[in-house]
């Protein structure tokens, strides 16, 4: 007679949505009702500029802010759920939702007021040039 195998993966699948379950139920969703989340960022030199590339698929430009203060870069906004099932129901929600933000330090001398932004396909890129002054620069050695 065999003996049904114990697939340990579901089970810790099923304890971590009873936590956030109850985490939920017990703490609430966030500030104001909505679920905080943190989108994955990366960060690049790139030349004479500091690259930000943010994942936020599903977002349009009018969903993200951007701001500079005090050499500190933050992308904030809102991931709404605005799904509707007419005849049926949701076995799994794993997308995350609600207001997210994400700041980190700039490096001193960069031109905050030419920093530009572009989202394409759910990715965002923040282009932060460097000020002259904090590239680095070729000294030519002369011969005596």
């Amino acid at each position: 007679m065999a003996v049904p195998r114990r697939d340990p993966f579901r089970d810790v699948t099923s304890l971590r949505g009873e936590v956030s379950r109850l985490f939920i139920r017990t703490l609430g969703e966030g500030a104001g009702g909505t679920q905080v989340w943190s989108p994955a960022i990366d960060v690049l030199e790139q030349g004479d500029a500091i690259l930000v590339k943010a994942e936020l698929p599903g977002l349009t430009s009018d969903d993200i802010d951007i701001e500079v203060d005090d050499n500190v870069l933050t992308i904030k906004g809102e991931r709404r759920f605005e799904d509707t099932v007419e005849d049926g129901r949701y076995y799994r929600l794993e997308r995350s939702y609600g207001q997210f933000a994400r700041s980190l330090g700039l490096p001193q001398g960069v031109k905050a007021d030419e920093i530009e932004a572009h989202l394409d396909h759910g990715l965002l890129q923040v282009r932060v040039p460097k000020a002259d002054e904090v590239k680095p620069r070729k000294i030519p050695v002369g011969a005596a």
